[in-house]
């Protein structure tokens, strides 16, 4: 991602120039930082009063609206919030889905000298669909669980021998110094609109992400009510906000560092392999340069399954929850339920690829968040009417 933010860079800097590669290493634990998780945290906070504070047994998005729409959240009002969030969800999931898809591809294509194709993408896909079939009918503890963990470990093996095998002090100092970038201008970068130049930066990255966590916000909400259940509103925030960020972050500063040092010092082409070819092309051949390259670049191939993989049996479960009426804190929708949804999801991202590759998957995604904007607005009116009518039972100010 650092790459387009190095070529195109914004406020004006110079493509290529010092100034872009600080702000290139800034924008990315920008965009994935703590306004990103703010979208996130919004409809959870909503979606948990609603489902632990107001005893209402539906994790659908219209029943934490219930506050402020009523009993429309039964009716037509609430078909049209639950639909909203079904189509943002499974466009929004999609993207995703075929981004991992193009990651497993790069590095499964270069280990075994195959085509990188749409056969092999659509190969990956139904792979990937059937782990999370399987994984979504075992449930949250037996199978979506497994493979977090699993993942987890896998992510942070990688990172950590990147860090070592890599240009250990280079990752540490530009880490240092974008970490420091990123505080001092934070606000900047929030509010900036791009009034002068008239560029495109903030459309087509901003935006674009913005869009996007607006999409997948409700199931991000679901399912961490689901998961969180005996946690403080203080503890939800503050782990949303800050290990959410930090997580992210760490991936941006230890392989994009990387990244940006084997392109400075001239070890390979990573801009010109990132525009020309694919980002995964690029990542793939980054791992492959490691000592043991082979070894660790079919390690990345199955992060980029599991990955994926534990991402969206999470979604599948989320939509057989929001889609069900009735759902008690200890209950699951039923296991049909659950991988009908993990076949849509692996169905609509293989058309889209086909149709328009990731271009496609990006444009779905932004459209299908917009009209989330109101139910956003909604969310946020009915957790100030339960925390103050919680607050008023219990008397306290």
């Amino acid at each position: 991602e650092w790459v387009f933010y190095y070529t195109s860079p914004p406020f004006g800097a110079l493509a290529k120039s010092d100034a872009a590669t600080l702000w290139a290493q800034t924008y990315g634990m920008f965009h994935w930082g703590p306004g990103g998780w703010a979208l996130y945290c919004l409809p959870t906070v909503a979606i948990c009063c609603t489902y632990y504070l107001k005893k209402i047994p539906s994790l659908r998005l219209s029943a934490a609206c219930e506050p402020i729409i009523g009993k429309q959240s039964n009716g037509l009002g609430g078909r049209i919030i639950d639909l909203l969030f079904i189509v943002g969800l499974i466009s929004s999931a999609a993207t995703g889905l075929g981004f991992g898809t193009s990651v497993a591809a790069s590095a499964l294509t270069r280990l075994l000298s195959i085509p990188d194709n749409f056969i092999t993408q659509l190969t990956i896909i139904t792979v990937m669909t059937l782990v999370i079939a399987g994984s979504v009918y075992r449930g949250l503890d037996g199978g979506i669980k497994t493979l977090s963990n699993i993942n987890s470990v896998l992510a942070l093996l990688l990172i950590a021998y990147v860090l070592v095998a890599g240009p250990t002090r280079f990752i540490l100092e530009m880490s240092v110094a974008s970490l420091g970038h990123l505080a001092q201008n934070f606000v900047t970068m929030l509010t900036w609109t791009d009034p002068f130049e008239k560029g495109n930066f903030v459309e087509s990255w901003t935006v674009f992400y913005w869009a996007w966590w607006l999409a997948l916000g409700p199931f991000v909400g679901m399912f961490v009510c689901k998961i969180s259940e005996g946690r403080t509103l203080r503890e939800l925030i503050i782990g949303m906000l800050f290990w959410g960020s930090a997580g992210c972050a760490l991936f941006f500063l230890i392989l994009g560092n990387y990244a940006l040092n084997t392109e400075l010092s001239g070890l390979h082409g990573v801009v010109n392999e990132t525009l020309n070819a694919s980002p995964s092309a690029a990542l793939a051949s980054l791992i492959e340069r490691l000592p043991a390259g082979g070894f660790w670049l079919a390690f990345l191939a199955i992060i980029g399954i599991i990955f994926t993989a534990t991402t969206y049996d999470s979604a599948s479960y989320t939509l057989a929850a929001g889609a069900t009426v009735k759902l008690e804190p200890g209950e699951h929708p039923a296991r049909w339920h659950r991988v009908f949804w993990a076949v849509a999801l692996g169905i609509l991202p293989a058309s889209l690829l086909y149709l328009g590759g990731l271009k496609a998957l990006q444009t779905a995604s932004v459209i299908a968040s917009l009209p989330l904007l109101v139910v956003y607005g909604i969310l946020f009116a009915a957790i100030i009417k339960t925390l103050r009518a919680v607050h008023a039972a219990a008397g306290t100010p």
